[in-house]
């Protein structure tokens, strides 16, 4: 016995399909790797088998590449430095023709690299013309089929011959490929519209329909069993792609017996909803994570304005901001993406604060440059008035001269490193040569060595000399300087040492002076507690550190320098001594006055 069967077909607007949504930005970060690398990258891709469901790689390895190879042209100086797009693909630069060999290793690199993406290119576009010719006869196929299912709804057979001939056409209907997407929606409605009517028209029997929905059923629950499974995959992205294809599967299939029709249907559409919202959840979040980018990128774009802004004054400064620079530049690669309208906003801003601190360095470099030559040729006519000079005999004239010379040469600044000591040699062999014979003239009234010895012992006088707190240590201080002035020149190579030896003395017992005096100044002010008198021989004393640390600098650059140096040492190691004493008195005086 036969029965009327109730159609039981999921139409299109049956299907819980989630809105689409943005994908996420993709997981490898191609702006890492070397050409090279980018190169082999290719080479793998265009090897793969997956290759022509590869495009989004590929165009992003090629983006990559272009915007590395622009990199490094603008390093070795090919091309001016122009900051390559983050997200925007490269152009491609003009190669030179096949049968030329450029000695530009950069245009023989991109010339590999076009050849081989030229080669993909052309592969994949013949791929998509025969993906849409298919897709095209598939189409054909698909109208084929829809026209013998009507065909079979106008037959007026047995059922035992129309049935097996519908299950015919529905296997067939399944194993036709993809068709063009703008004709999807419709020959799908136009096939499920014949099936229903087939099932509206024809009279089965119940064994033949039964079998029919029990397949239908066992179908479906694997369908409702898949989608379920999707929903505990971490990947959102993935899971919900692979529920459009289930969606259309299940359009695939007719209807189930009708007490199951509403549970088997609502188990799918639970199962989608599931997903649908860790879907959305997870877009949400990543616009959350992209916000939060937005706002990192934005902080690290003013700290390299900010620093673009500095005024720099040497070498070691830019040395130590290009090393903030670089931090910031590591600490900018580990922020993901920000928003797609946003992101690539932020990074030119921060290509522009990058290069506008880069310019002003290079800015600085060629005025140093033109600097240090200027510097060069100043020390070469210095060496060549001092080599002129050095034969005279006119000791007191050509002393002054030598002196002159030697300030002036103090204060011109550096040179070109490998000219330095070569140059100071040169400078220092003319000044001995004249010191050397002016000593070995030297009339008795011009004692320099006799000079040198009262000279050390008006220094030990100065050590010796007991500070009375009273008016009479600015009288001490001021014979002591009207007795130095009045000692005449000592040997020219221990002029420096006993001139740093006498500062030392005065300063360590001397350290108001120029300031008032010890205890009360020529005013009338109030006298320096004890804390504050130490606190400024500390102070002294760091700058005195400084001092011979630049001396030991300067004396290194002479031939024979090794006791100057290691008595400047020895200098250094007791002052800073003398520091943690002063350092120690200092502490005791400041918790005994908290404690009053």
């Amino acid at each position: 016995m036969s029965e009327e069967i109730i159609p039981d077909v999921a139409l299109a607007s049956d299907v819980v399909v989630a809105e689409p949504v943005e994908t996420a930005e993709p997981a490898v970060n191609y702006s890492e790797k070397t050409l090279a690398e980018l190169i082999r990258l290719f080479e793998e891709l265009v090897q793969n088998e997956e290759r022509m469901k590869m495009s989004k790689e590929a165009e992003a390895i090629k983006s990559a590449f272009y915007k590395r190879l622009q990199k490094e042209k603008a390093e070795a100086g090919l091309v001016a430095s122009e900051p390559a797009p983050e997200t925007e693909e490269a152009e491609a630069v003009e190669a030179p023709a096949e049968d030329t060999v450029s000695e530009n290793p950069f245009a023989e690199v991109e010339r590999g690299f076009k050849d081989l993406y030229n080669r993909y290119k052309k592969e994949r576009a013949e791929y998509n013309r025969a993906l849409e010719k298919e897709r095209e006869e598939n189409l054909a196929l698909k109208e084929a089929v829809i026209a013998d299912l009507k065909a079979l709804l106008e037959k007026q057979e047995d059922v035992n011959a129309t049935f097996p001939e519908f299950r015919e056409i529905q296997n067939r209907w399944r194993a036709i490929g993809p068709v063009p997407a703008q004709s999807y929606r419709n020959i799908n409605e136009t096939y499920q519209l014949y099936v229903e009517q087939f099932y509206d028209m024809v009279k089965i029997n119940r064994e033949l329909r039964d079998l029919d929905f029990k397949k239908n059923l066992e179908a479906k629950e694997q369908f409702c069993e898949f989608a379920e499974k999707l929903a505990e995959n971490p990947n959102v992205v993935e899971a919900f792609r692979d529920l459009q294809k289930l969606h259309e599967q299940w359009k695939e299939f007719g209807p189930v017996a009708k007490e199951y029709r509403d549970q088997i249907w609502d188990r799918f559409k639970a199962a989608t909803a599931v997903i649908n919202k860790k879907y959305q959840s997870f877009f949400e979040g990543l616009k959350e994570q992209q916000a939060d980018n937005l706002v990192k990128k934005t902080a690290l774009c003013e700290k390299v304005e900010e620093i673009a802004e500095r005024e720099v004054s040497n070498s070691n400064e830019w040395n130590a901001f290009s090393k903030e620079i670089e931090d910031i530049q590591k600490e900018w690669k580990t922020i993901g993406f920000a928003s797609k309208k946003d992101n690539q906003k932020i990074y030119d801003r921060f290509r522009a604060a990058c290069d506008k601190f880069y310019g002003r360095k290079r800015e600085f470099y060629t005025e140093y440059k033109d600097s240090i030559n200027t510097n060069l040729e100043k020390k070469i006519s210095l060496c060549e008035a001092a080599e002129a000079l050095k034969s005279s005999t006119e000791w007191k004239k050509a002393t002054d001269q030598f002196i002159n010379l030697q300030k002036q040469w103090k204060e011109i600044g550096a040179v070109p490193r490998k000219k330095s000591e070569q140059l100071w040699k040169r400078f220092r062999a003319a000044c001995d040569e004249f010191f050397a014979e002016r000593d070995k003239n030297a009339k008795p009234e011009n004692d320099f060595y006799g000079n040198l010895k009262a000279k050390q012992r008006l220094i030990e006088e100065i050590k010796a000399y007991e500070i009375k707190n009273d008016e009479s240590d600015a009288a001490a201080m001021q014979d002591f300087q009207k007795r130095w002035q009045e000692i005449g020149f000592v040997p020219f190579k221990e002029k420096d040492n006993i001139a740093q030896a006498y500062k030392e003395a005065m300063n360590l017992k001397f350290p108001h002076a120029g300031r008032g005096g010890n205890r009360r100044g020529r005013g009338g002010k109030p006298a320096l507690s004890e804390k504050d008198r130490l606190i400024q021989k500390y102070n002294q004393l760091e700058q005195d550190i400084v001092t011979y640390e630049n001396n030991i600098g300067f004396f290194s650059m002479s031939k024979n320098s090794e006791p100057l140096v290691k008595q400047m040492q020895e200098r250094i190691a007791q002052s800073k001594e003398e520091l943690k004493a002063l350092a120690e008195q200092i502490r005791v005086l400041t918790e005994a006055e908290e404690q009053e």
